[in-house]
């Protein structure tokens, strides 16, 4: 039988498993997928806003594949540092397929970064999602200004739970400390700002069109920044989905406001230069862009502060280093060809690469099960001299020798349980636990 540990439970990694247990040139394929944390799912359960029910239900896909009968589930178990560096487990397994993700956020490099009520869209995400990672009380909800720096989907996701009611947010699974400072929050003008043009911005139409559709927000668009944009007054050259985002921010430009209890405030063609403030941040100063005529913007040298207590930026993500594994500084991922590890330029036995860490941060959930599926057909090609490599018979057994305590799938369902439990208690449906030791004694108690 051959032998594969996929590390990473998030869409790459479930994905990789599915194609080899569903592939039918070896059949006898048994798959371990392992996750630092206790919970399966990866950015599906700590990534995906709790108000996106739609996509949240993907996880029923992911719990199919981690329900089949030749994939076992072990969180908790932490590769990289010793005992699991790289090199131990190609010792338990005839492969190991690494789909960790791009796990940082990236920086503005600009002075003021480091100032109190400074984040990343990241570290807020993981707070309103319930990562055990994310302290429970880090954000200052009592600003009354916040400014998001950059105009993809993340950054639409965090204006948005700024500006939704907490009550609207009550029938999800937020975890309750959560909702009850966004209850408490302060927060009346969100600022969702970007360095380029309406055409140029990475957020979808549906998501835009879902700001426009709080009820207990105004989205304001100020027309002369739209009208910088080349392509704003005619946009029938853009491709659809720019298209369709210049429609709406044309229409938005035109509404009057409503009087809403909060803004969504929209502007584009401004850089950050700077966070101002001295023991904490009370302004971003933006510096004016313009098209340079070259699909890029250029600093004009003028320059507007808007007022901010909470700045989130939201400028991409980034892989980090796996020690024992190389690395690609300039691209954030490990080199690879087709999925394969390189090390030095040579494919390295048994050691493979799928999603943010093989590819870069792009594409969306479903771009992760094309990449699975080729790293995937690279390890079924090379699987008669993999199958040829002693491994341990045991791998589980192997992993508690060494220290390791994998919570497995009977552990993971007994954090679902606890988890409808505490929804229950508090008079809302399934509530998530936030806290490391709270999710371990869930995953450990008696039946």
């Amino acid at each position: 039988m051959l032998r594969v540990a996929v590390v990473g439970s998030g869409p790459s990694g479930v994905y990789a498993a599915q194609a080899l247990v569903q592939q039918q040139a070896v059949p006898e394929v048994s798959v371990h997928v392992l996750d630092r944390l206790p919970c399966p799912y990866g950015l599906v359960r700590y990534g995906v806003a709790p108000d996106h029910e739609k996509i949240k239900s993907l996880q029923n896909t992911l719990r199919a594949v981690l329900e089949h009968p030749r994939v076992s589930f072990l969180g908790n178990v932490h590769v990289g540092p010793p005992p699991l560096v790289p090199q131990r487990l190609l010792g338990l397994y005839h492969a190991v397929v690494y789909c960790v993700g791009a796990a940082t956020d990236r920086r503005l490099g600009v002075p003021g970064e480091e100032l109190p009520g400074s984040y990343s869209a990241t570290e807020f995400v993981s707070w309103y999602s319930a990562h055990p990672d994310a302290p429970g009380d880090a954000f200052a909800l009592g600003a009354h200004s916040a400014v998001v720096i950059g105009v993809g989907n993340v950054a639409v996701d965090v204006a948005r739970i700024l500006a939704r009611g907490a009550e609207e947010l009550r029938p999800t699974d937020v975890p309750h400390l959560a909702l009850g400072a966004l209850a408490d929050s302060r927060v009346t003008d969100v600022h969702m700002v970007g360095r380029r043009g309406p055409s140029q911005a990475k957020f979808t139409t549906k998501e835009l069109r879902e700001l426009g559709s709080l009820t207990g927000a105004d989205v304001l668009v100020r027309a002369d920044e739209l009208a910088l944009d080349p392509a704003y007054r005619d946009p029938s050259g853009l491709p659809a989905a720019g298209r369709r985002n210049v429609e709406v921010l044309r229409d938005w430009a035109r509404r009057e406001p409503m009087g809403r209890p909060r803004r969504i405030q929209l502007r584009f063609f401004l850089r950050p230069a700077a966070l101002l403030g001295e023991r904490a941040v009370r302004a971003v100063r933006f510096e004016r862009t313009a098209p340079d005529g070259r699909g890029g913007v250029a600093g004009t040298g003028v320059f507007e502060d808007i007022d901010a207590q909470l700045v989130l930026r939201s400028v991409g993500y980034r892989g980090v280093p796996l020690p024992g594994l190389p690395f690609d500084e300039g691209r954030g991922t490990v080199p690879n060809a087709a999925g394969r590890v390189l090390r030095g330029g040579v494919p390295a036995p048994g050691e493979y690469v799928a999603g943010w860490i093989k590819r870069g941060p792009t594409g969306v959930i479903g771009t992760n099960r094309p990449c699975a599926k080729e790293t995937v057909a690279s390890l079924l090609a090379d699987a008669d001299v993999l199958a040829a490599r002693p491994v341990a018979e045991d791998p589980l057994a192997a992993l508690r020798a060494a220290g390791v305590e994998p919570v497995e799938w009977t552990g993971w369902l007994r954090i679902e349980a606890a988890e409808a439990t505490l929804g229950e208690a508090l008079g809302r449906t399934k509530v998530k636990i936030p806290d490391w030791a709270e999710l371990m004694g869930a995953a450990r108690a008696e039946d």
